[in-house]
């Protein structure tokens, strides 16, 4: 028997919120407007077109003046608005999913939805919501985690808040975009149940919290690309789902113009290839009806007619509200730091511990706001940690500062290059160029990394060859902008490119070449070796053994188009991480990544505090955690593994990156968290897991029916001396009645509880028969999964503290 989803927390419920803007009279407008229009002018409204007042953002739409239907305006926006004027800078959505708060995920929404709406903007390109499958993507900062419910749960509460204030969300990447590598072409396959269980829920969600739009993704879905697939894009999104949006592409995913349009896309992003001239000629030929493009063109008028955008009723813009917008940035960032060790009281910093600090590491300096890609954003400010952990330990206290790994690179004495010259700041005016040919002695064999520092668009940086190899080519495709938010832009705003080179003893061929275009370019040239490496990591230990307490700074920059190659932070940090933790070991290492990471230093540091990207207030959240002022409550939505060989994508190459490109997931439900259950593979970090200043207790466990769902209803209470928050997790295990491969354990809710010392509360998790149920592919339908089912409720996927059983059965 198919069951329905029902209400409640612990999945999408059936019914869903109405979304913003007035409610228009039936389709009268729309129709009428349709029935007006040429057309040419029913075109212009199903593909982008360059905008003649730009503010930098992603798309444009011209409208249609004569009939009064305006433009749109596109924005990326998944940490916030993304234009070349100031937005607040929101943390990483996956550091906003580690709060466990669909609260504040609608608080996340409403300040997007404000600034878009304020900053000249319609339609926003976001929130992501495409789970976290391999550990390697390079967008997994943009994502909520690895559970479908978790993702579900949050990216509905966060387009309420968009549009609430009155911007259209447009949901990404439409559906199994979990990689970076090859995302233009790689055709993943995937059964109907794998996808309906796991990566298809957070969509179904969104679609029924209102969202306005959807994005089709880039990568082909079992042999079809996504944005021409009629099974995707007609069957399960409109057919099933009842969604009544537009589908736009990805930037430029349009691959047809008849077969596109009629599997159900909509919107071709950002120009006109398959739906400006070729969908005309198209029409005129008779290959595509003309009531296929007013299909089109009546979904994107009935989303404008449900926001105020054809009749005037939507509200005036509002004005920028930093203020408001930076003290939700803090709330999130605070709440969503995730405590992962805390060993011999090394946190918080109070007394002798916070007034003797060595801060380390190149992100200690330099704030880390957000990933590189479509979700970089420019902030109003950003303070540095060391700014604020300086301002926080007070007058009084010592707060030294060491690189330790340096990513920007140092001076290349003259003295090696021959003739000699001076290669940091070279400038050249516009219309003049500016070349230098000769030789780089080196003294002893040794790895280099070339630093290159430039102006200007990356088309017209510098070339530079060392023995007739180019050290840093042109990347295809959009790599060149796609680009990290940390390591690729230097203090002073200067680009920075690097290439690592093996370099032998003796004398190599340099010649850089550089041209000033119509603007001018200022550059430089650095490197650092394993001489420079090894005095940073000195000082760095000098000034651990001179302090009390360690903070230091871990990074890996990710950016979308680009995936990763290994889960261990990059360059030369985990030697450094150990020599100073092996001089100090009252070291906290903070890290700022973009997902799971491996941690060889682990047992040899006292603390370790994962921030991700935390956005503009990302220095001060921080401080609050580590001086105490905060208490971390936090919790992972992602499984750690403990290296690169020991996660579900490891060791199967069909899974990730793909085979001659295909890629499968062969996994099937068994995605994150699950699989290590199935597997019995031990993460370094569970799914779920979170420390605290304080302490907690469950008891109590009752379970108890609720149609066909149930209720688990317990005790949480502060067994400690601090006030805090526990996110309490309940855990289903598998049917006895459904004959399918199941999860060991499955998060079927949760809930953030504040409680100050020695308090308790009752807590009731409301668990959706939609958690309790499977897809049947034959029955084309969710099935209950009835009989005697375990129920575990804990802190973590592995630290069940409370389990029961319960009789599951169809109720009324």
């Amino acid at each position: 028997m198919a069951v329905a989803a029902t209400d409640g927390s612990g999945w999408p419920a059936a019914a869903a919120e109405p979304a913003a803007g007035p409610a228009p009279e039936p389709g009268s407008r729309v129709d009428s407007l349709l029935g007006r229009m040429t057309l040419e002018e029913k075109l212009a409204l199903l593909h982008g077109a360059k905008d003649p007042h730009s503010l930098g953002q992603a798309g444009y739409t011209p409208g249609v003046p004569r009939l009064g239907i305006p433009p749109l305006r596109l924005a990326d926006g998944p940490a916030g608005v993304r234009v070349t004027r100031h937005a607040t800078a929101l943390p990483a959505p996956v550091l906003l999913a580690s709060a466990f708060d669909p609260a504040l995920a609608r608080e996340y929404g409403r300040v997007i939805g404000r600034e878009g709406r304020a900053l000249g903007q319609d339609v926003l390109l976001s929130p992501m919501v495409n789970l976290i499958r391999t550990p390697y993507a390079g967008r997994n900062f943009e994502a909520f985690g690895e559970d479908p419910l978790l993702a579900s749960e949050l990216v509905a509460e966060e387009i309420r808040g968009i549009q609430g204030e009155g911007l259209i969300a447009a949901v990404k990447h439409f559906a199994m975009n979990n990689q970076e590598h090859e995302r233009e072409s790689i055709d993943v396959i995937v059964d109907d149940r794998t996808a309906r269980e796991m990566e298809l829920p957070g969509f179904e969600a969104a679609v029924r919290a209102g969202a306005g739009a959807v994005m089709g993704a880039y990568n082909k879905v079992n042999g079809a690309f996504a944005c021409e697939s009629g099974p995707l894009l007609t069957g399960v999104l409109r057919e099933d789902w009842g969604f009544d949006g537009w589908v736009m592409t990805d930037w430029h995913a349009a691959h047809s113009t008849a077969a596109a349009l009629g599997a159900g896309l909509d919107m071709e992003m950002p120009d006109g290839k398959y739906f400006g001239g070729a969908l005309r000629k198209a029409v005129a030929a008779g290959t595509v009806p003309e009531a296929e493009v007013d299909r089109a063109v009546g979904r994107v008028l009935t989303v404008m007619d449900r926001f105020g955008l054809l009749d005037g009723g939507a509200p005036p813009r509002p004005g920028r509200d930093p203020g408001a917008g930076a003290r939700t940035a803090l709330k999130v960032a605070t709440a969503g730091g995730v405590l992962l060790r805390n060993e011999r009281g090394t946190l918080p910093l109070t007394g002798s511990a916070a007034r003797s600090i060595a801060v380390v590491g190149p992100t200690g300096a330099i704030p880390f706001v957000s990933g590189g890609g479509s979700a970089h954003v420019v902030p109003d400010h950003a303070a540095s940690p060391l700014e604020a952990i300086r301002e926080r330990a007070g007058k009084g206290a010592r707060v030294d500062y060491a690189l330790g790994e340096d990513v920007f690179g140092k001076k290349i004495p003259a003295s090696a290059l021959s003739p000699a010259t001076g290669l940091e700041k070279r400038k050249v005016a516009a219309g003049r160029s500016w070349a230098y040919e000769g030789t780089l002695t080196v003294a002893e064999a040794d790895e280099w990394t070339f630093v290159l520092h430039f102006s200007g668009p990356p088309t017209g940086r510098p070339k530079v060859l060392l023995d007739g190899e180019e050290l840093f080519p042109f990347r295809p495709g959009l790599g060149e902008y796609f680009t990290g938010g940390f390591v690729s832009a230097a203090p002073d705003g200067l680009a920075v490119r690097r290439a690592a080179v093996k370099l032998t003893a003796g004398r190599h061929r340099l010649k850089v070449t550089a041209k000033g275009g119509g603007k001018g370019l200022t550059f430089r040239l650095r490197r650092t070796t394993s001489a420079t490496r090894a005095a940073d990591v000195a000082e760095a230990v000098r000034a651990a053994r001179a302090a009390h307490s360690v903070v230091l700074f871990g990074y890996e920059d990710a950016t979308e188009g680009r995936d990763r190659t290994t889960i261990a932070l990059p360059g030369h940090q985990n030697a450094l991480i150990a020599a100073v933790a092996k001089a100090n070991p009252r070291t906290t290492v903070v890290l700022n990544t973009s997902s799971c990471t491996s941690i060889p230093w682990l047992k040899h540091t006292g603390a370790v505090l994962q921030m991700y990207y935390p956005g503009q207030e990302g220095a001060a959240a921080t401080t609050a955690l580590l001086f105490g002022d905060a208490n971390p409550g936090g919790r992972l939505t992602q499984s750690f593994p403990v290296s690169d060989d020991r996660h579900p994508m490891a060791g199967d190459p069909r899974r990730y990156p793909g085979v001659n490109g295909r890629e499968e997931y062969s996994e099937g439900v068994h995605v994150g968290y699950r699989w290590y259950d199935a597997e019995g593979v031990r993460p370094l970090f569970p799914f779920g897991h979170g420390l605290s200043y304080t302490t907690f207790g469950y008891a109590g466990l009752r379970l108890r029916r609720r149609g066909s769902g149930l209720e688990a209803v317990f005790t949480v209470r502060n067994t400690g001396r601090r006030a805090g928050a526990e996110v309490a997790q309940v855990y289903v295990g598998p049917s006895p009645d459904l004959p399918l491969d199941q999860a060991e354990r499955a998060l079927a809710g949760f809930r953030r509880v504040h409680l100050r010392p020695g308090q308790a509360r009752k807590v009731t998790v409301r668990v959706a028969a939609r958690a309790l149920s499977a897809w049947d592919s034959e029955r084309h339908g969710w099935v209950l999964g009835t009989g005697r089912r375990t129920v575990e409720v804990g802190s973590s996927s592995r630290d069940p503290r409370l389990r029961g059983q319960i009789e599951v059965r169809h109720g009324s």
